[in-house]
């Protein structure tokens, strides 16, 4: 794979497969952008370390490079300003069931790796909305999914509750950089 090539959700399949990680993608997906979100950094730049998986056996050196590429690739799409970051949660084709468990899996893994990033004063310092949405993550990540006999009304929930994720995962990433890298002139009390 050529160092410029986009990482997509197949390759990390692939790899989660191959080193035999406890994990799916969207779970995977969601502890990299939880992780970059609260800040944290990448010990001697190795995403697998950093977010505690332990693969068996351990990646190749290519797919370390595309590991780096998709950490790169992450944090460029969760500072764009045109908002393009999307959670890698099943698509609208997969059925309801799979793509509720993926919006599940994935803010399981978006706590889990914010709390890896992070630290006590991270979340201390957290805004009212910012905790208020870990709250309600955390409620996603753990509630088992009812469904109405009215399929119509389920899927505009999802994809209500995958945008209330989405925007709350940008906004996490926005006020910890904010307060990692104010603006020149700003401090902070």
């Amino acid at each position: 794979m050529p160092a410029n090539t986009t990482v997509d959700p197949e390759d990390i399949a692939e790899l989660i497969g191959r080193c035999k990680l406890a994990t799916s993608v969207s779970e995977f997906h969601g502890s990299l952008v939880g992780y970059i979100s609260a800040g944290g950094s990448f010990p001697g730049d190795s995403v697998l370390d950093a977010l505690k998986f332990e693969p068996d056996p351990a990646p190749t050196a290519d797919e370390q490079a595309m590991l780096t590429r998709l950490r790169h690739q992450t944090e460029t799409w969760l500072a764009d300003t045109d908002l393009s970051f999307m959670p890698w949660v099943p698509d609208d084709e997969a059925p309801l069931r799979e793509r509720v468990e993926g919006l599940a899996d994935w803010t399981r893994g978006f706590l889990g790796g914010f709390g890896l990033g992070g630290s006590a004063e991270t979340v201390t310092g957290l805004s009212s909305d910012a905790r208020e949405i870990l709250r309600d993550m955390a409620t996603i990540a753990s509630t088992d999914a009812e469904f109405d006999d009215d399929a119509e009304s389920d899927e505009v929930s999802l994809t209500e509750l995958e945008e209330y994720v989405r925007v709350g995962a940008l906004t996490l990433h926005a006020e910890t950089a904010q307060r990692q890298h104010p603006a020149d002139g700003d401090t902070l009390h």
